[in-house]
């Protein structure tokens, strides 16, 4: 056997040139899949922990996911806000260990502005990673101080002093500025790859004072608010949009959540943000399986040209199994020639394919993290990629069955002409 696939191997230098480019095409391909797989992964991993550490989140009466969507995401808006009073009493739960709310309704060129408490950039995460780092400044103290997530920085050049003004509602082309009240970027936070990414944040106090020449979402006067006058009693958020929640131990969670679901002063809902990202990632399912065929396609594209390579060689070869058999070797032997390359030639490209793939992480990977917050690290494959490849190296040789079937039919028809 290792003479058969040492003779192989000799063979297949004879016609480097060829085998290169086949081998090129098959490792291109891998690289493909296997890069496709790894970013499906890590996306819907860092999809499913897109809120690390929060056990519940709670909001006004909602459809689970539509719940997820405008609190985590900050896609759609809320049907109801949830009443302070109430998010006190949530919040004085015995199992209940830390909460942080969020108010949600003003924006920044097209960026959501959320309101919350300092609390929130030492509660919230994603990942394995628990609470957010700073790549730039501080979290956010007087009442105008303002942290913006690193895509509002990068897209519209903020840093650390610059002078923004908040508009009323989420459109991108603000019709009403609140632009008597500026706020001072102090923060810009360290990419994430999560919506939070795109968020300016601000004290929910500075959500109230924005807000309190404002009736039914216009302004009630011209006059200006003079922020250093403000009575802080007036700052007292009256509601909030949602809550994060985090209890003292997770064997509280579904007491909590019927609690909160029950809850008989107004309706509520509070949801697991694991089961509902769940629910969120299998609707958009489609986009995954769709990458994964194109992928799929490419391999079997690369595949089929392994088959052509080799069923075009084999006329020229004739003259190369006819000298084998003159040596003595038979048809089984040339059938196992050439089956013994196109196993060569599928490992071959795996190999290079994988070393792509390893090469590309290496190089990229602190880019990809800096850049778009994808955490891709070199590594072995995982079992499902070596399942993969398994597949694919199984699949190599099998397209290898019909070449060797062929040679080892002409080899017969030569032997027997031979004879004659």
């Amino acid at each position: 056997m290792s003479g058969l696939i040492g003779l192989a191997w000799a063979s297949l230098k004879n016609r480097r040139a060829t085998v290169l480019l086949t081998v090129l095409t098959l490792g291109l391909s891998v690289l493909l899949l296997l890069g496709i797989e790894r970013i499906r992964h890590e996306a819907r991993d860092a999809f499913l922990r897109s809120v690390a550490g929060t056990d519940l989140i709670v909001g006004a009466r909602a459809h689970p996911v539509q719940l997820l969507l405008y609190s985590v995401f900050r896609l759609g808006e809320p049907t109801a806000n949830l009443q302070w009073d109430t998010y006190e009493k949530l919040k004085a739960l015995p199992p209940v260990a830390w909460t942080v709310p969020i108010s949600l309704g003003d924006s920044h060129r097209g960026y959501r502005v959320v309101g919350t408490t300092g609390e929130y950039f030492a509660r919230m995460g994603f990942g394995e990673r628990r609470g957010l780092e700073f790549r730039e400044g501080r979290p956010f103290e007087a009442l105008h101080d303002a942290v913006i997530g690193a895509d509002v920085a990068d897209t519209l050049g903020y840093a650390s002093g610059t002078s923004i003004v908040l508009a009323h509602g989420t459109a991108r082309v603000a019709t009403q500025a609140h632009d008597d009240q500026p706020f001072t970027v102090v923060g810009v936070l360290a990419r994430t790859g999560t919506a939070i990414d795109q968020g300016v944040f601000v004290s929910l106090e500075a959500i109230e004072a924005i807000h309190l020449n404002w009736r039914g979402g216009m302004p009630i006067g011209r006059a200006r608010v003079d922020a250093a006058a403000i009575p802080m009693e007036r700052l007292q958020p009256k509601s909030i949009t949602a809550a994060f929640v985090g209890l003292e131990s997770r064997t509280a969670t579904f007491q909590v959540q019927r609690v909160v679901n029950e809850y008989r002063a107004e309706p509520l809902t509070a949801i697991l943000p694991g089961v509902a990202l769940t629910q969120l990632w299998a609707l958009m399912g489609g986009v995954e399986r769709a990458l994964l065929v194109a992928a799929g396609a490419a391999v079997l594209a690369a595949l089929m040209v392994l088959l052509t390579t080799i069923l075009a060689t084999l006329n020229e070869r004739r003259r190369e199994m006819a000298l084998l058999r003159a040596v003595g070797a038979g048809p089984r032997h040339v059938f196992g020639l050439l089956l013994a390359e196109a196993a060569l030639l599928t490992g071959a490209g795996l190999a290079l394919g994988v070393i792509l793939l390893e090469g590309a992480l290496w190089l990229l990977g602190p880019w990809l993290e800096a850049r778009f917050g994808v955490f891709l690290s070199p590594g072995l494959p995982s079992i499902r990629e070596a399942v993969v490849l398994g597949g694919i190296w199984a699949g190599g040789i099998l397209l290898g069955l019909f070449p060797a079937a062929v040679a080892y039919l002409r080899s017969l028809q030569d032997g027997v002409a031979v004879d004659r």
